[in-house]
């Protein structure tokens, strides 16, 4: 069986207010691709690389502080980029430097899908994808006694404990050591979501959705910071 396209993760770094809405309305209504993030300048986008994992990164180059070119200059292992701005002389530089495509300010919707297909066509299947595909659907860990399966249906919700991630499940929990942005990156995103710093919530078992949590069937109740609300939101409505 083939496996199915990975969703590819996005991050919008422009200063333009209405690049943000455009870019935003494009995403949602694009199958296959989840707005994790939005920055206005090089720096906010440095942090958002740092808090979430990034498949794809709209990113505009006259930005104040750090212009986009030098700010994909500094970046030793980049996801996928797509250029977004209102300047053509820039197109020769963005292809040195390997990005997918070049949208020019203002861009259609279909414009903007044939960008996206390029980048789908290399992105390669998803680890969980790939597993899922192959009828297995576990998180596979290493613990101090060996390696063990975690069913994805069987987790609640993970957490940072300090320096180890407690992994929440009908049955208890298990401490593992790995770091939460490569768990957001092993897990398959339609199933679960980053709503905080230090939490990972399986989408099924959301019952409520509040202004600044989210309630688990089992009445847990996990935050969501500003940073992650639109995101977990859009995701919610969705499931």
């Amino acid at each position: 069986m083939t496996a199915p396209a990975p969703v590819i993760r996005c991050l919008i770094a422009d200063d333009e207010l209405i690049a943000h809405q455009i870019l935003e309305q494009y995403i949602v209504q694009t199958p296959g691709l989840l707005l994790v993030a939005k920055c206005r300048n090089a720096l906010e986008a440095f942090a958002k690389l740092e808090q979430h994992a990034i498949d794809l990164i709209f990113l505009d180059i006259e930005m104040p502080l750090v212009n986009g070119i030098t700010f994909l200059k500094t970046l030793t292992n980049p996801p996928r980029v797509i250029f977004t701005t209102a300047y053509a002389n820039y197109a020769l530089e963005g292809y040195d430097l390997n990005v997918t495509d070049y949208l020019l300010k203002p861009f259609s919707y279909e414009r903007f899908v044939k960008a996206v297909e390029k980048v789908q066509q290399l992105m390669p299947a998803a680890p969980a994808a790939e597993a899922e595909a192959d009828g297995v659907n576990y998180l596979l860990v290493k613990e101090k006694d060996g390696l063990m399966k975690i069913a994805y249906d069987d987790i609640l919700h993970i957490e940072a404990s300090r320096d180890y991630m407690k992994v929440h499940t009908v049955s208890g929990h298990h401490l593992i050591h790995q770091t939460m942005k490569k768990l957001e990156e092993l897990l398959p995103a339609d199933r679960f979501i980053r709503t905080h710093k230090s939490f990972i919530v399986a989408l099924r078992q959301i019952k409520l959705l509040k202004p600044d949590a989210v309630v688990l069937m089992n009445r847990s109740e996990i935050p969501v910071s500003v940073n992650y609300a639109d995101t977990v939101k859009e995701k919610f409505a969705r499931s």
